[in-house]
Parts: structure tokens; C-alpha cells; sequence
């Protein structure tokens, strides 16, 4: 085989080919050593808060968490719905015995009593200020508030967050369909009557009256408005060993008026929850007593005027009327946590407080602003001039607080209010007198109450 020799063409450009690429070689920088990677971010501490609010509601304490991850990094409110208050304390008392709490745990204002009882597995609110050194001062909310969730030397145990009162709404537009004046809403129980009748005899509504709740308005709000006892010891603020003492003349007269009713076709019973609140913004009924909390779902739902008065009286008790109770929730710091978790859960509370979020929370959702400096914003702003109805709330909740007008707190409340309901019921459908009722419902409340006393006394 003959050898190859290359051409001289080809040596030269390979000549010139490899001059270039040493040159481009010795141009290029040498390589710097890279930039420290930024440090990354912290992730925030997350604080779990069980709670029980539900459509509208629910959507506006989801706006109210992300609020306050917005105004800072370091922790992030996670809320997570548990179902109805009587199960969410349920399963909230038995998960925090067990260990396995939430950081904050939305309880119902009659489940007070069942969670001071066992003070092992929450850490009250002075005591997670005082340790963070984040200040909320008690002063500065109603007292009709405040008292409700503090011991018995004024210190506050539980966070004050969606306050309401029992109050009356009236459909504006059948009012002045049926000739009654909506600006002269029914000021006692015998003015409700009288526009009752009105209605359903000029068939404006299908029916006259209808209520939500109603163990919570027509007996602890009403014993409360006219300073009556619902239960002796001031009722259960002063210890274990109250009992149950409604079966009053008030209140049998009062069920007795609510009963004559039923028969006449005044009073249309639909269930004890918030049944009644549906078929009043439907148009069915031209009145309805339900929460004050009401207002935004109502707003939102029905498809009339509607107005908002303070929840009706008997003018001839003597002082009458006093204060209403309050009803809705708290929130209750658990034990257990971590130093930064009980620092991010007192920054959510004290922000809490803060008058402007007050004040957007109460114009939102029809919760009374717990502040006196969110009311006095909330005025200011103009928006009691647009929304009237807003300050009957607030005007019953800062009357007179007097011993038995400041509301209830017995232990295992739910479980007596469930007593009521089904007492009550038996007189709506005509089993029962109204006074064999209620005296069958004291003594069966009474009966849970000692059960209660012997299981958590100390």
C-alpha cells in the first residue's frame, strides 16, 4: 500500500485552525469562583385554629387569617373547620387530652364552663401575654365581653373574637305591604303580637313569628334582659355547685304566650339551630329573633328590606329591660406548644384587637365590635349612618350588667341546652304545659349539673 501524505493546503489551514483556537483559549477568562447562594427564607410557624364557622362566615375568618399572614412572615394562621361548636368541642376537648390539640381552639360561649374546668389543657390569655410580653389590655373591651371570659379576679382566660346577641329582624317590605310602619318595629312581646296578627291576616307572610335558637333567645337572653335568674350562684359564675332556677313566672308566661301562638298559627317552630333564619329571608315570615351574627347571611340571601331591632321586652317588670347575653365564641389558647408558637398565637390576638381590625370584622359579618376604639371607628367611618340596624347589638350589650344579666356559665351547657330544646318542643306540639316543661327541664339540668360538679371539682 502506498503511503498517505497529507497537502500542503491542508497542513496550513490546520496550522492556522489551531493558532485561532489557542488564541480564543487564552482569551477567555478564567472562571470566578460563584456568589454565596442567598440564604433562603424561613417558612413561617404554622398556628392550627379549629373552628366551626361555616359558609359566609367561614369565608370571612379565611379573609381574616390571610390578613394577618400578610402583615407579617414569621407565622401563618391555618384555619380548619371541625363542624357544628357542640362537635368541634367534643372532639377539640378529647384530641387536647390525648395530645394532639390545635394551637387555638374556637370554643362556644356555653362550652366556657367545660373548658375553665380543666385548666391543664389550655393556657389562659393574661398568662400567654404576660410570658411574650405582648400587651392586650382587658379595659378596652365591652365588659359585658370581657367579664364573660375572665376569672374571678378580672384576668382574661380566653380571647373575646365573635360576639353576637339574640335581636329581631323584621321584613320591612311586608311590614308596609301589610300597613305597619317599618320605622315603629315591635318594642315588646305584645307589639310582636299585634304585627303577627297583622300579617297573616292580610296573608302579607304565610307566617307571623319564627325564631332561631330558642333556648338561647327565649330563655338566657330573656331572663338576662329583664334581670331574672336563669340559675342561682349568679348564674354559675360563682362556682360548680349552681342549679338551674328559670321556671319562673317570666317564663311561663312568656312560653304560654309563645304557645297561644303556635296554636294560632302566629308562631311557626321549624327546629333549635338556625332553621328559622332560612325561611324568614325566603319571605315566609315576616319576623324572626335569631343572632345578631345573622346579619351578613340575611344580607346576603334575602331578597328584601331588612331591618334589625332589639330583641323585645315586658314593660311591666320593673327596670326591664337590663343587658342581653352574649352568644358566639372565644378562642382559647392550648397547652403543650412551643416557645414560637405561643409567640405567634399571643401576635394573632393582640392584632386581633386592633381597632381597625375590629372594625372591618364587625362591618363585615354583623359581630359586635369588642372594642370601644373599633365602635368608635366603625362610627366614625360613617357606617352606622348607612347600616342602623347595627347598633341594636351593641346597645343591648352596654346597658345595665347586672348579676343575672351578664349571661350564663354552667358546665355542660350544651348538653342542658339540649334538655331545653326537646322540653320546649313538647309544649310546641301541646305534650306539655308550659310549667311542667320547664320544671321537667330544670330538673333534668340539674341532674347534669351535679354529674359535672362531683366529675370536676378539686
Amino acid at each position: 500500500m502506498k503511503p498517505m501524505f497529507a497537502h500542503p493546503l491542508s497542513i496550513l489551514a490546520a496550522t492556522v485552525l489551531g493558532l485561532a483556537s489557542i488564541a480564543a483559549v487564552a482569551a477567555t477568562p478564567a472562571p470566578q469562583k460563584s456568589a454565596p447562594a442567598a440564604k433562603k427564607e424561613a417558612k413561617p410557624t404554622d398556628i392550627v385554629l379549629w373552628h366551626s364557622m361555616d359558609d359566609t362566615l367561614g369565608v370571612e375568618l379565611d379573609t381574616l387569617a390571610e390578613h394577618f399572614n400578610a402583615s407579617q412572615r414569621e407565622w401563618r394562621i391555618v384555619p380548619e373547620y371541625k363542624g357544628s361548636y357542640e362537635k368541634a368541642l367534643e372532639e377539640g376537648l378529647s384530641a387536647q387530652r390525648a395530645g394532639k390539640g390545635p394551637h387555638v381552639m374556637q370554643v362556644v360561649e356555653v362550652g366556657t364552663a367545660s373548658v375553665l374546668a380543666q385548666p391543664k389543657i389550655y393556657k389562659p390569655v393574661f398568662q400567654l401575654m404576660a410570658e411574650t410580653g405582648e400587651k392586650l389590655d382587658n379595659r378596652s373591651f365591652f365588659p359585658a365581653v370581657s367579664s364573660f371570659f375572665s376569672d374571678s379576679q378580672g384576668r382574661l382566660v380566653a380571647m373575646p373574637f365573635n360576639t353576637s346577641t339574640a335581636v329581631l329582624y323584621i321584613n320591612r317590605d311586608a311590614f308596609r305591604k301589610a300597613g305597619l310602619d317599618p320605622e315603629l318595629p315591635p318594642k315588646t312581646w305584645r307589639d310582636v303580637q299585634a304585627a303577627a296578627i297583622k300579617l297573616t291576616d292580610t296573608d302579607t307572610t304565610r307566617c307571623g313569628y319564627t325564631t332561631d335558637w330558642q333556648s338561647w333567645v327565649h330563655l338566657e337572653n330573656l331572663t338576662a334582659w329583664h334581670n331574672e335568674p336563669f340559675a342561682d350562684k349568679a348564674n354559675g359564675f360563682g362556682g360548680l355547685d349552681a342549679k338551674l332556677n328559670f321556671n319562673t313566672i317570666l317564663m311561663i308566661r312568656h312560653i304560654g304566650l309563645l304557645s297561644s301562638w303556635v296554636k294560632s298559627g302566629l308562631f311557626n317552630y321549624y327546629g333549635h339551630r338556625n332553621e328559622g333564619e332560612a325561611k324568614f329571608a325566603a319571605g315566609e315570615c315576616g319576623l324572626l329573633t335569631s343572632s345578631s351574627a345573622s346579619r351578613a347571611d340575611l344580607a346576603k340571601n334575602a331578597k328584601f328590606d331588612v331591618g334589625v331591632s332589639p330583641l323585645p321586652y315586658y314593660d311591666e317588670f320593673p327596670g326591664a329591660p337590663y343587658n342581653t347575653a352574649i352568644g358566639g365564641a372565644s378562642l382559647w389558647a392550648m397547652t403543650g406548644k412551643k416557645p414560637a408558637e405561643y409567640k405567634g398565637i399571643a401576635k394573632f390576638f393582640a392584632w386581633l384587637s386592633r381597632a381597625e381590625v375590629q372594625a372591618d370584622w364587625h362591618q363585615r359579618t354583623g359581630y359586635i365590635p369588642l372594642t370601644v376604639a373599633a365602635y368608635e371607628l366603625t362610627r366614625k367611618q360613617g357606617f352606622y349612618d348607612k347600616q342602623p340596624g347595627a347598633l341594636a347589638a351593641i346597645r343591648q350589650l352596654t346597658r345595665r350588667t347586672e348579676p343575672y344579666s351578664k349571661g350564663v356559665r354552667l358546665g355542660d351547657f350544651v348538653k342542658i341546652r339540649a334538655v331545653i330544646d326537646e322540653e320546649l318542643e313538647a309544649v310546641w306540639t301541646q305534650r306539655k304545659t308550659p310549667k311542667e316543661a320547664l320544671d321537667e327541664a330544670v330538673d333534668r339540668g340539674n341532674a347534669l349539673l351535679r354529674i359535672f360538679e362531683r366529675t370536676n371539682k378539686r
